[in-house]
């Protein structure tokens, strides 16, 4: 894996090129978790040239970070609104070496499926499903089933309940913290999103374990029969 620690490469230090460029936006948890997911999908990803599309970009900083870190991939960033795909743009017209291999964003809904774009390897979404409806859950299972070549990889990164408890107390506040900002936001218990998954023909493989107790949720597509509904709704 390619270090991304040149000091004058943008994303070195993302939070001082934010203060050079007034407008840009900066998500500091990029900054502490950026090399942990690259490493993951790393071992995760072919080592053949393949095509990740990521849904609910953010800032761009992961597509960035994680194409100049893997010379393979070639990524495809998305967003649900025009301002966000404006955001994602503005870091990308930092990093001018790499306009090649991360590409313009699009606009997804990852509730709302089927997306635009050609078949990808692998599907990736980082931080969604607990700042999100459930169903946006559903909907970037449902999409990435859909978007994904045989064999392909759905990758969701962030915090979730196992066994039908928090995997830490940090957890717990948070899961608390989100409900009470929005009642349908919160952790997912990571065996729902194992049978969501399932239902739309994928197979679970085992989850990395990330810092802060996240995780690193791993789906292989197999199978392109639709999911059972009863399935599909729960959670």
């Amino acid at each position: 894996m390619v270090s991304c620690s040149n000091q004058s490469d943008p994303l070195s230090d993302p939070a001082a090129t934010t203060a050079l460029h007034p407008g840009l936006q900066h998500v500091p948890a990029t900054t502490r978790n950026r090399e942990p997911i690259c490493r993951a999908l790393a071992e995760l990803l072919p080592s053949k040239p393949c095509v990740v599309l990521e849904i609910a970009s953010g800032s761009g900083e992961h597509a960035l970070w994680i194409a100049r870190s893997l010379p393979q991939v070639t990524w495809m960033p998305s967003e649900v609104t025009a301002d966000g795909l404006a955001t994602i743009e503005a870091w990308r017209a930092l990093c001018p070496d790499l306009a090649e291999r991360v590409l313009s964003p699009v606009l997804i809904d990852a509730a709302r499926p089927p997306w635009p774009g050609p078949p990808v390897d692998a599907v990736f979404a980082a931080n969604l499903t607990h700042i999100a409806p459930w169903s946006a859950t559903l909907g970037l299972i449902a999409g990435a089933a859909a978007q994904l070549v045989t064999g392909g990889l759905l990758l969701i990164y962030g915090p979730f309940n196992e066994g039908g408890s928090f995997t830490g107390p940090g957890n717990k506040a948070f899961d608390a913290d989100l409900r009470r900002r929005n009642f349908a936001w919160g952790l997912r218990d990571r065996e729902a999103v194992d049978a969501a998954a399932t239902a739309h023909g994928f197979t679970a493989e085992p989850p990395h374990l990330m810092p802060a107790d996240n995780r690193l949720l791993v789906y292989r597509r197999h199978r392109t029969d639709r999911a059972d509904p009863a399935i599909q709704l729960s959670g």
